[in-house]
């Protein structure tokens, strides 16, 4: 696999999120790539001292008197290493600012995203050989510190706060509605690829929403570059360069997505779009 550069080269950090894509593996070096991923966003910023930084935070974690002791002490150094002493929080004021998904300017501005402070406090629990991994809790980002009977829900946006039934119920109901009860698959543990691909679909979505169609295309496609068989970005890919004018690429996208989906009103809907676009290249 190629590794990430310290300096600028945006070819090579595509080709270590292509390496990322390609792999089976459901735990990856998930800091390094949400690096390569922000420097699409701003490609002229070298990565060595993100680099830097992200290893600080890892040692001081293993230094804290913390890490030697049960889950409870471990999330304890985690918040007291990323929040207190490196100055971290969730920015609650700015939630929608695109900054809070770029971990390049996370690490700048020291606020994210829930997403973006659960990739900080699982590389750095990852470093010390800790089990830790990211939960498909909807619409609030989690993640869990430990394995078997004491392990612990963390919300790293909230101070770090432990969560227990109650808490992940609140949550739920604040983010899905008061309708839902909490369920098992809400806390069930997701691959790395998905917690990198809910970094990014954070962007692309508030992209879309404010009409910023070229720049989410960019973002869609660094996402198919972690996950080349996700058969929905291939129709999302489609219809943004479709709106954009882009023809030919359109139609490539559009075909991908054929190929791969299964037979449904989507799959009927990109095939009319594709020959209607065809039309237009005779």
């Amino acid at each position: 696999m190629s590794g990430l550069p310290d300096t600028f080269d945006l070819e090579q950090c595509a080709r270590f999120l292509r390496d990322l894509g390609a792999a089976a593996e459901p735990i990856l070096p998930i800091a390094e790539a949400a690096l390569a991923l922000a420097s699409f966003e701003r490609p002229r910023v070298g990565l060595a001292r993100y680099r830097r930084h992200l290893a600080a935070i890892a040692r001081d974690v293993g230094r804290h008197p913390g890490a030697a002791g049960a889950p409870d002490e471990r999330v304890r150094a985690l918040n007291e290493v990323i929040l207190l002493k490196h100055g971290y929080s969730g920015d609650e004021l700015t939630y929608d600012d695109l900054q809070n998904a770029n971990l390049m300017r996370v690490v700048d501005r020291r606020k994210g995203l829930p997403v973006a402070l659960g990739i900080l406090y699982l590389h750095a629990a990852r470093a010390q050989g800790w089990d830790s991994v990211g939960l498909a809790f909807p619409g609030h980002f989690l993640i869990r510190v430990g394995d078997g009977p004491e392990r612990l829900i963390v919300d790293p946006f909230h101070g770090g706060t432990v969560c227990d039934a109650a808490r992940l119920r609140d949550l739920l109901k604040a983010t899905a509605g008061p309708a839902i009860d909490l369920a098992p698959e809400h806390y069930a543990p997701v691959a790395d690829r998905d917690v990198l691909l809910r970094l990014q679909n954070n962007l692309k979505s508030r992209l879309i929403q404010g009409g910023r169609h070229e720049h989410a295309l960019r973002v869609t496609e660094t996402m198919l570059m972690l996950a080349p068989d996700l058969t929905e970005l291939w129709r999302e890919a489609g219809l943004l360069h479709a709106r954009l004018g882009n023809i030919r690429a359109a139609t490539g996208a559009l075909e991908q997505f054929i190929a791969r989906a299964p037979d449904g009103t989507a799959r009927h809907q990109a095939a009319a779009l594709l020959q209607q676009l065809k039309t237009t290249l005779n």
